[in-house]
């Protein structure tokens, strides 16, 4: 079997971490969202706290470098010594260089929950790009039932974290978090459900040749 990684980008409330860990167990697979966070840390040499405060946010505290230009410096690892060691940008760029080792070098299959991953990976022809959306009133309900919060809280969460994602996808790639076209698939929980959601992915998984057939439900 070949190796491949599921690259899951999600609204919050629309299911998109429970579709990839539904995914994962079902194709025996690693499942990696926050221990992206740990893998650049133990690459680095930099304090996972670093890795937190930048997690898919931009310009957030005192670790954000500015540039003339408003992007940053695409690819390039700063080292300890460093003006832009510990800035938002080295901190993407380390979580890129991981990613790219877990395809290329480790050769792991593996579902990614966000840090940009369909844009890092999208070179790779064996990486399935997933884009999980749903209109507010779903994920509202969603987050509500899962978390125990109002309506009212849980809708000022949801508008802040997806800016925060839309604008962190921005500033990194130049793109939209939420255009079809940044993806192989996008899926719009509320119409097909999560439980769909995963057959649709293994479905793509298999049209494109990294599995053979589609693993029996456990």
């Amino acid at each position: 079997m070949k190796h491949y990684i599921i690259t899951i980008a999600r609204g919050l409330g629309s299911g998109g971490s429970h579709i990839g860990r539904a995914l994962s167990k079902r194709l025996g697979i690693e499942y990696y969202d926050d221990e992206i966070l740990q893998m650049g840390a133990d690459l680095s040499g930099i304090n996972e706290t670093y890795f937190w405060e930048a997690n898919e946010r931009i310009h957030k505290g005192q670790v954000a470098i500015n540039n003339s230009t408003g992007t940053y410096n695409k690819g390039t690892v700063f080292h300890e010594g460093d003006k832009g060691y510990l800035s938002n940008e080295n901190i993407f760029n380390i979580q890129a260089r991981v990613l790219i080792n877990l395809a290329l070098e480790d050769k792991v299959s593996c579902v990614v929950i966000g840090k940009a991953a369909n844009y890092v990976l999208r070179s790779l022809k064996n990486v399935v790009k997933i884009n999980i959306q749903a209109p507010q009133e779903y994920c509202v309900s969603k987050l509500s039932r899962r978390t125990g919060i109002g309506s009212a809280e849980a809708i000022t969460l949801i508008e802040k974290t997806d800016k925060y994602r839309k604008d962190y996808y921005k500033y990194y790639t130049g793109g939209n978090w939420y255009s079809p076209s940044e993806y192989d698939l996008s899926i719009n929980t509320a119409s097909i459900g999560e439980e769909n959601a995963v057959e649709m992915i293994l479905d793509l998984l298999k049209l494109k040749g990294l599995i053979e057939e589609k693993p029996e439900i456990t």
